[in-house]
């Protein structure tokens, strides 16, 4: 298996992991939405604390950390990388547990337009004429949806936003997906700490007031954070950034069909337009580099350039 297929194996198996999630914080949507967050990061730290021991990575990741310290640029940027994912999830798990799941599908449709903009615009990275034509309709899809619903979608733009720059900031710092992951929950792992310990001292901590049930679900986050974000770490460094992009769709698609069949939020007719735009920019896009699609595209570019000859 080529590293490109390994890198979509990695991507797709991350996004469907994402798109469920939405379920499991419904599981603990009693419980107010930072400390949701201060949890998913503790527990996401201590977890990968412990795989770094038990797979013996303890000096490979020491060696790392002293490299980020000493390079301020990089530490700089892993500090914006750390508040960029923490303000990702604390989005995401408002909007699941506030019944905003299908704003919160639109966020990361939105997300691949942007991730593709950023490939091509940062890293110069090229589409093909059939990656271009995908991304005009998931834009028209998109715009449609933002346009007919008369406001602006502040929730799927900044959820958007902030998972994109993330994405980008770590294909640009090139760190083991593993030990970045590490680095990242480190770095915020003293704030959550300690409003944790503040929650605690007031009695207003959710995690000593729930069930059992609750608080082995939110020890729990910690793992069902880390799995996805290191499958999205290795796709970024084994496939272009434009691909990951795209894979981006699969997450809230499932999300949609979870909002809409599983907790009865409303899917209008302007909803199934936009969505179907994106569907089939999806599709062409996951067809774009086969030898069919290739072949198409070559009979259009020798047939332009035949007409501006003539002309």
């Amino acid at each position: 298996m080529n590293s490109t297929m390994k890198g979509i194996l990695y991507g797709v198996f991350a996004y469907v992991v994402w798109g469920i999630l939405p379920i499991y914080w419904k599981l603990v949507q009693d419980i107010a939405p930072f400390e949701i967050l201060t949890h998913r990061i503790m527990w996401s730290f201590v977890t990968l604390l412990i795989f770094i021991f038990l797979i013996r990575k303890k000096t490979e990741f020491k060696e790392t950390w002293k490299q980020v310290l000493g390079n301020k640029k990089v530490l700089f940027s892993m500090i914006l990388v750390s508040l960029l994912i923490s303000t990702n999830w604390l989005l995401y798990i408002w909007a699941v547990n506030s019944n905003h799941i299908l704003d919160a599908s639109l966020g990361y449709y939105i997300n691949p337009l942007v991730s593709i903009i950023l490939g091509v615009i940062v890293l110069k990275e090229k589409l093909s004429f059939w990656q271009i034509f995908s991304v005009c309709l998931a834009t028209i899809g998109v715009g449609y949806l933002t346009i007919t619903s008369g406001t602006l979608p502040i929730i799927a733009i900044c959820l958007s936003l902030t998972f994109a720059f993330y994405g980008l900031l770590k294909k640009i710092l090139k760190i083991e997906a593993f030990f970045s992951l590490t680095i990242e929950t480190l770095l915020i792992f003293p704030v959550a700490l300690i409003y944790f310990i503040f929650l605690s001292a007031n009695g207003d901590a959710g995690f000593i007031k729930s069930a059992p049930i609750e608080q082995l679900l939110l020890v729990g986050a910690g793992f069902v954070t880390i799995l996805p974000l290191l499958f999205f770490g290795k796709a970024t460094e084994l496939i272009p950034y434009t691909y990951v992009g795209f894979l981006q769709f699969i997450s809230p698609t499932i999300s949609l069909l979870i909002g809409v069949l599983l907790y009865g939020e409303s899917f209008t007719r302007t909803d199934m337009i936009s969505f179907s735009f994106i569907w089939v920019a999806c599709l062409f896009f996951s067809i774009s580099n086969t030898p069919f699609m290739k072949s198409i595209e070559q009979k259009f570019k020798k047939q332009n350039k035949k007409q501006s000859m003539s002309a």
